[in-house]
């Protein structure tokens, strides 16, 4: 034994003494690098998927960078007075750390999208189909990511090679202009559309994935930001044409907003963000890209920011009055409610007995006297879309990360009612455009419109902007990026009539909830509605905070970037303006 110790020791000594010259270098097999990974198709099939995950985080679509939008429009506010309050009133600070969180998430994303177009070389006739599939797909991601990264902070960093960033000069860049990033992303996308599959070719491949359909739509998106009309048109029609797969309406509406494969992922998506059913998730909240938990709930939480707190909810966003009675003002050829309006808000009307679900919030039965509103302390129409509240698939909302809906964003209505604004911009009022306007409306069981009501392209555009497409998408992701495109931040009876819109009173006299409320009950309290505070969104808009501001601790971070217009609190309408882009005035 002694001598054995003796021996061990002497290697010990020698291993010590020679260690200053030989290294001896070993490489972990278990631990993947970015050298070692990512070398044939399987590995960066797994990529993909990872750059999937991470749409679904906090910051991109799971809650916070889905509803920083959705408030930011004129169709939604922000009932719980306390969250989401910087985001509804724009006036968000550059010290607020939760105005970061998209930026935060999206460039997680883009670094997985840019590894992966960097194993894909710049010749796509030389790959494979499974690799033009691959590239696609990235590509599709990344251009989504930066144009949720323009639409949020206006000029953040562009960064597409993966390889320049793999120093901090590289990685610390300046920003980029609004411009050149939206270059960018119709980049992405137009070329997305060569390497991807319809979705009538990918078959179950295709469900949940990003499609040449979805880039195209995207594409035609990305156009509008910048008022090509003509361009975005010729796209829209191709696709109304069926040349990036089939698409069509659905015949319920509400199977736009229900869980389950035989409502998901179904003829009127172009993409959507994909979800576990309720019951089938795991149990740990996975709130951002870093953690990385193979037991997460993979739900999103935006039912539990909608959801009416007698029902469990965070009771923090509710719908407008303006869209309530909006929905109210029109009814269907056979004198029915328009049935949006009963997946779009949770509120007892008398038409609903009997139609689908019938009147339930969740599945509590709603009544004339037992109205439920989103917030006890303040009021507020409970927000229906992309929660249970109208499925009946349990009692109350389960907070967190749990709800199983797949958010739907962008749906063949979209493609509709877009050709006809680009239609109505590039000539005027048409029946064309009028017919793919009564496409949607036929869905809903309204009237058709009429070519002969509408004798100037402002009056259509207003029905589309003001009517047609708040409908349809209420309470949807969208909304925010529309008023920005239209200007209508620019031009003071724009801002004035979104000030309008998004007038809500603030009571816990919950028959209230569904009252009209005029901007000028702020002077004058309207009959009833004496000594109740009255307030709009937009009251306290800051200019320039159309946009979020840059995190000021990624500024201190990062000594090459500068702060964007919401940081300076300066005016965008020039910019509008030296474009040459119109501002359609107000036709009442």
């Amino acid at each position: 034994m002694k001598l054995y110790k003796l021996s061990f020791a002497l290697l010990l000594g020698i291993g010590t003494l020679t260690s200053c010259n030989d290294k001896l270098e070993l490489v972990n097999p278990n631990q993947q690098t970015t050298g070692t990974f990512g070398n044939n198709t399987k590995e960066l099939e797994e990529c993909v998927i990872a750059a999937y995950n991470h749409i679904r985080m906090e910051g991109t679509y799971a809650r916070v960078g889905y509803n920083i939008d959705v408030c930011r429009g004129d169709e939604v506010w922000n009932s719980s007075q306390v969250w989401y309050m910087p985001f509804d009133d724009l006036d968000e600070p550059i010290t607020d750390e939760i105005g970061q969180w998209s930026w935060r998430d999206w460039y997680y994303t883009i670094n997985v999208c840019n590894y992966v177009i960097s194993r894909c070389g710049e010749d796509n006739n030389a790959l494979s189909d499974q690799m033009k599939h691959i590239k696609g797909q990235v590509l599709f991601i990344r251009g989504l990511a930066y144009y949720n990264l323009a639409g949020y902070y206006q000029n953040p960093i562009l960064i597409t090679d993966y390889n320049s960033y793999s120093t901090l000069d590289g990685l610390y860049a300046p920003n980029s202009t609004y411009d050149d990033v939206f270059d960018q992303v119709e980049k992405d996308f137009a070329e997305a559309m060569t390497l991807l599959p319809s979705r009538d070719e990918g078959g179950e491949w295709a469900k949940g994935r990003a499609t040449c359909g979805a880039a195209a739509g995207y594409y035609a998106r990305a156009l509008m930001m910048r008022h090509k009309y003509s361009e975005a048109l010729t796209v829209l029609k191709d696709i109304i044409g069926k040349k990036y797969g089939t698409y069509k309406l659905m015949a319920n509406y509400g199977d736009n907003f229900r869980e389950g494969s035989a409502y998901e992922n179904n003829d009127e998506s172009l993409f959507e963000i994909q979800f576990l059913d309720y019951g089938t998730q795991g149990t740990d909240d996975e709130w951002t890209p870093v953690n990385t938990s193979p037991n997460a709930t993979q739900g999103h939480a935006i039912e539990s920011n909608f959801g009416p707190g007698d029902c469990g909810g965070w009771a923090d966003l509710s719908a407008s009055p303006w869209l309530y009675n909006l929905f109210k003002a029109e009814r269907t050829t056979s004198d029915k409610l328009d049935p949006r309006l009963y997946w779009t808000i949770g509120t007892y009307e008398p038409d609903w007995d009997g139609f689908e679900y019938g009147n339930v919030c969740y599945t509590l039965p709603m009544t004339a006297a037992d109205i439920i509103v989103t917030n006890n302390n303040y009021g507020g129409l409970p927000i229906a879309k992309h929660t249970n509240l109208r499925t009946g698939i349990y009692e109350k909302v389960v907070t967190g990360l749990h709800c199983g809906i797949n958010l739907r964003m962008m749906r063949y209505s979209d493609v509709l009612l877009r050709a006809a604004e680009c239609e109505n911009e590039v000539s005027g009022p048409t029946q064309q455009a009028i017919n793919w306007i009564n496409q949607v409306r036929q869905r809903a069981g309204l009237a058709d419109l009429k070519l002969s009501d509408f004798n100037s392209k402002d009056k259509l555009f207003e029905q589309i902007a003001n009517v047609e497409r708040p409908k349809e998408f209420g309470c949807e992701f969208g909304r925010g990026f529309d008023l920005i495109r239209w200007g209508f931040f620019y031009s003071a009876d724009r801002l004035q009539q979104i000030k309008e819109h998004g007038t809500f009173l603030l009571t816990t006299n919950k028959s209230l909830a569904k009252d009209p409320v005029s901007y000028s009950e702020k002077a004058t309290p309207a009959p009833g509605h004496e000594g109740m505070k009255v307030k709009s969104s937009y009251d306290t808009y800051i200019q320039g905070h159309e946009f979020l501001p840059i995190y000021q601790g990624t500024l201190n971070d990062n000594p090459n970037l500068t702060g964007n217009s919401a940081n300076n609190s300066t005016s965008n309408a020039d910019y509008f303006q030296q474009k040459g882009w119109t501002v359609h005035p107000v036709v009442k």
